[in-house]
């Protein structure tokens, strides 16, 4: 499990519940669940009696086990799961105990009760991401035309307006749910082939047992039962990295923005909230900071999941091991991260003013472009680009305003009048689709959370 780096936050956000279904008694319910529906599906095809199926059912709860017994268990056998199928089959007496774990192996168990556990993550993990969309919808739709300075390489480039900014995250974002909605069909599949995957233990009757189970559990069913094919577990790891990236450049860009030299957006700043034990002025980006690391803690994972991957003969406990731990490091720290991107969207502010003193920072150069793609209608781009280049390297280097020097140069004055030159130094007539981009893809977002709504029972 990943150490829990988040403490100062914490407090501010809401608990996506995600490390609670890690804990030891969760895991242990749910391979009781499988286990429980295992005997439930062997009886649909004949392997066990009914009443067997039935009694293992009505016991199979942590609250009916002795939890003694099984600590007692673990410490003398050092297995994962051979004291809880013991105390299982204890509890469910004599005629019914002796058809518990009937026909499975270890890994399968652990690994569809890992699957239900996924399965639950996913379906938070969704709920989170189309409330953060619907939000940066509202966002993006508001700050549509909101002028900001667009930088590239860290430098003034040409106006973009907020909304064309956020707009690129939900188009992400967007395609983020769909990609995990794809690999968690894949990953949320029922694998029952016992021992070496065969389906030995339950003869003909192994690949019903396995699709009753399926069934049972809501889940889908492997096209494979060996033990050696965990690549979709792989893949949704790999989709949560993908998803942790774009949630880094979320929080970094607006851990960007809170600098004091920009000041243009804020996370939320609640009263009483304390950036530095030693300077009282501080307003730091804590959430942004927890988004950063976690995000990285996420990515972190893929490169582990991958080597799970590679199994060796027909099982190998050290990779199922390593699948299990960086599938539960990726899932708790994603939940971190989506939880604070979804409070930072809902609760942030931006400051309308400072985006425009920053645009006017370098005293019209930001529209540099602008100027030289009107003069290019008559002079042809080179000429003009040249032209409007050396106006703008002298005024970067204090030898004018940049209207004054365009204004001097004779080619220059002769095509453009001053009221002209002044009206294509306004950043708000150089802003592009930007704004109609902006609220197209506010509207696609709130079609999209639709139309996924529909999709939940």
């Amino acid at each position: 499990m990943p150490l829990d780096i988040i403490t100062s936050t914490a407090g501010r956000v809401p608990d996506p519940g995600i490390r609670a279904l890690y804990t030891t008694q969760a895991r242990w319910q749910g391979w009781l669940d499988v286990e429980a529906a295992l005997a439930e599906a062997q009886a649909r095809v004949g392997l066990i009696p009914q009443s067997a199926a039935e009694r293992i059912r009505a016991v199979a709860h942590l609250d009916q086990l002795d939890p003694a017994r099984i600590e007692e268990a673990n410490q003398r056998t050092a297995h994962t799961i051979v004291p809880l199928i013991w105390e299982l089959a204890r509890v469910a007496g004599p005629d019914a105990g002796g058809w518990v774990h009937w026909g499975a192996t270890t890994q399968n168990i652990l690994h569809n009760g890992d699957v239900l556990t996924l399965r639950e993550i996913h379906r938070r993990f969704t709920g989170i991401l189309l409330k953060t969309l619907e939000r940066l919808a509202e966002v993006t739709s508001e700050t549509a035309g909101l002028a900001i300075a667009g930088r590239t390489h860290g430098q003034h480039a040409v106006p973009v307006t907020f909304g064309f900014k956020t707009a690129a995250w939900i188009d992400s974002l967007i395609r983020h749910v769909e990609r995990l909605d794809a690999a968690a069909s894949r990953a949320c599949t029922v694998v029952l082939g016992g021992a070496a995957g065969t389906f030995a233990a339950m003869g003909p009757l192994g690949p019903k047992v396995q699709a009753e189970l399926a069934d049972i559990l809501g889940l889908g069913q492997a096209t494979h039962p060996g033990r050696t094919v965990v690549d979709s577990l792989a893949e949704y790891v790999a989709a949560l990295g993908l998803l942790a990236a774009t949630t880094e450049q979320i929080g970094r860009e607006i851990y960007s923005l809170m600098r004091t030299e920009y000041g243009e957006v804020e996370e939320p700043m609640p009263p009483g909230t304390v950036g530095s034990s030693t300077m009282p002025q501080k307003r730091n980006p804590h959430i942004c900071q927890d988004i950063i690391a976690r995000s990285a803690s996420v990515r972190g994972a893929v490169p582990l999941a991958m080597e799970a991957m590679i199994v060796e003969h027909e099982a190998d406990r050290s990779r199922h091991l390593l699948m299990q731990e960086e599938l539960s490091t990726a899932c708790i720290a994603m939940g971190d991260v989506l939880v604070r991107v979804e409070h930072v969207i809902e609760d942030m502010t931006y400051d309308p003013d400072r985006m425009g003193r920053n645009l006017n920072l370098s005293g019209g150069l930001i529209m540099a472009e602008a100027v030289m793609m009107r003069l290019g209608e008559t002079l042809g781009r080179q000429q003009a680009h040249d032209l409007v280049f050396d106006a703008a390297q002298s005024a970067a280097d204090g030898q004018g305003t940049f209207a004054e020097l365009l204004m001097v140069n004779a080619d220059i004055r002769s095509r453009l009048s001053e009221d002209a030159i002044a009206g294509l130094l306004d950043p708000a007539s150089y802003l592009g689709e930007a704004p109609m981009i902006a609220r197209g893809t506010a509207a696609r977002a709130w079609a999209f959370v639709a139309t996924e709504r529909q999709k939940t029972p």
